[in-house]
Formats: structure tokens, sequence, C-alpha cells
């Protein structure tokens, strides 16, 4: 997963990695989106491959959640229908 990469005055940048092409590259926060689901399997994060095109969808554990909504990234919260 992305670390953080930023200064006091630029915009925050994760670095990333698509499983597909095999691309590095980092993205802002406006280009990941984060979905936080009732367990571990339904938590994760998404964006498009800047080299590919490729969908790319990887678990987002605690610390990764705890960073990107730290950096601005998207959330959707999904619900139970329970």
């Amino acid at each position: 997963m992305p670390g953080m990469v930023s200064s006091p005055s630029a915009p925050v940048l994760f670095r990333a990695a698509c499983p597909r092409c095999q691309a590095r590259f980092e993205l802002s926060a406006g280009s990941l989106r984060l979905a936080i689901g009732a367990s571990r399997r339904t938590t994760f994060y998404s964006f498009t491959c800047p080299e590919c095109g490729s969908a790319v969808r990887k678990p987002a554990g605690e610390r990764i959640v705890e960073l990107l909504t730290g950096g601005g990234v998207r959330t959707l919260r999904l619900h139970s229908t329970v």
C-alpha cells in the first residue's frame, strides 16, 4: 500500500503499484477511493492505474485506513442490510 509523501505546503501523495503491469507511481487523494465495510474482507481501497488503465482494488487494514483518511481520500462506509 501506499506510503504518504508530503511536505508542509504540498498536497499529499500516496505511493502505489499496479499488480497487473507492475508500474509504481504516486497518486493524489482524489485518485483513490476507500470503502470501509464490516470486516477486513470488505474494507479496501481502489484506484485506476495511470499506466495501463486497470481498475485496482487492494485490502486496507487499520493503518492504511488511517493513512488514507488522514490524507483526505474520499471514503465510502458500507452498511449491512441486516
